[in-house]
């Protein structure tokens, strides 16, 4: 597993790189929180587990909106000027939900940290794929998103700790808190990039439009179905995990703390492993792989009657399989489209699957009452993977393409 391409970038292209995997950590980090401190909120404010969804249905909703938005705005005003809008746009929302005073206060700052979160990924992924050479792209933007694992280790690392020293009502704000002084120096950095050279190239007149014509549509409505199964798995497992260690399987908040390590290896490993079988077997087998993967596993760990030892042990390969596909949509997404509706097709798939699996928390918090939170987990990560499986089958297989202009993709 060379990275021998790394190597090969110049000093633009290792800025490019760097720069969008701590936007794409600290997008994880702040993001995460919220399945953190979840146990908190529902013990402080007496909210339900429904209630409880919602709060994390709302951001993933309107990160659709902010995705498609900053993929509009990247055809138009360019890819450097809405990294450095999103991720203070970001990190000014997280504190806000680090301020809130009641659950009206904080469902709307979800709401505002829902529009940045969607924009940073969707944006990011456009601009190091456009930086990457056809032969390695499919390794560089797998590793970019690698961050994300890294800020979820941060979430976990510096959740645990500061609910542990400091009393619930004010831990939990402070958790939200945290990411603002590194959030604004990515910002300060984001000021040195240099634009994309496909995006200086550019030739043709951006629409967003065009992701709907006769030509995408059909591109648009496979990478938003292929987008919705991805997300509707890894959300249910990302928001619903630390409760349902938790609650039913009754762990300290230390104890759990070495289950969500385990998944959260796992997905690190995830990244790296789908990013380099992206370049080696192609996009599609990869994704057929992962979801495959993640169905059986997430039933045996949902639906069977597990040892606490053989949930940690089958913890890891669970978060590899849920993030070893994200390392292959960046890179086929971007290879779809070409260079004029790049950051809207991009933007709109991914940000619409986020937004149609949100609803995935949301019916695991109310399916709790009747089967448990195990397996309703169990369940509709099933069901989501089944729908990565019918995407990878529709979808074209595009390892080693070219990018390419309108003109070229006409």
């Amino acid at each position: 597993m060379s990275f021998q391409w790394y190597r090969t970038l110049d000093q633009d292209g290792r800025r490019a790189f760097w720069t969008s995997f701590a936007g794409f950590g600290l997008d994880s980090m702040e993001i995460q929180l919220y399945g953190f401190v979840l146990p908190v909120l529902l013990a402080l404010w007496g909210v339900s587990h429904t209630a409880a969804g919602a709060l994390a249905t709302v951001a993933l909703v309107s990160s659709a909106a902010g995705g498609w938005l900053a993929g509009v705005l990247a055809d138009r005003i360019g890819r450097v000027r809405m990294l450095q809008t999103t991720i203070l746009w970001f990190a000014i929302a997280t504190c806000l939900c680090g301020l809130a005073r009641d659950f009206d206060q904080l469902l709307l700052a979800r709401a505002l940290q829902g529009l940045g979160f969607g924009g940073e990924l969707a944006v990011g992924a456009v601009f190091v794929a456009e930086i990457a050479r056809p032969q390695v792209r499919g390794r560089m933007v797998g590793m970019v998103q690698s961050g994300w694992a890294v800020g979820w280790g941060l979430a976990a690392i510096s959740a645990t700790v500061l609910l542990a020293v400091l009393p619930p009502d004010l831990g939990w704000r402070v958790t939200f808190l945290v990411g603002l002084v590194p959030a604004l120096l990515v910002f300060a950095y984001r000021k040195r990039l240099r634009e994309s050279p496909a995006f200086l190239s550019m030739s043709g007149r951006s629409s967003w439009r065009g992701i709907f014509s006769a030509a995408q549509r059909s591109t648009t409505m496979k990478g938003c179905l292929l987008a919705t199964g991805m997300h509707g798995g890894y959300w249910a497992i990302a928001t619903w995990w630390p409760t349902m260690l938790r609650a039913e399987r009754g762990l300290s908040l230390m104890a759990s703390s070495a289950y969500l390590g385990a998944l959260i290896v796992g997905s690190f490993f995830g990244y790296v492993v789908g990013a380099w079988l992206g370049d080696r077997v192609g996009r599609r087998a990869t994704l057929m792989g992962c979801a495959t993967g993640g169905i059986v596993l997430a039933l045996c760990c949902g639906q069977l009657p597990l040892a606490d030892t053989m949930l940690i042990l089958l913890s890891v390969p669970l978060g590899c399989f849920a993030t070893g596909m994200y390392s292959v949509i960046g890179a086929l997404l971007a290879e779809v489209y070409p260079t004029e509706s790049r950051g809207s097709g991009l933007g709109f798939c991914y940000n619409f699957g986020r937004a149609a699996a949100g609803a995935a928390p949301l019916l695991v918090g109310g399916s709790v009452a009747a089967m448990g939170i195990g397996q309703a987990i169990g369940l509709y990560v099933a069901g989501a993977y089944g729908v990565v499986l019918l995407a990878a089958v529709l979808l074209p297989e595009t390892r080693g393409w070219s990018l390419k202009g309108l003109s070229d993709a006409s």
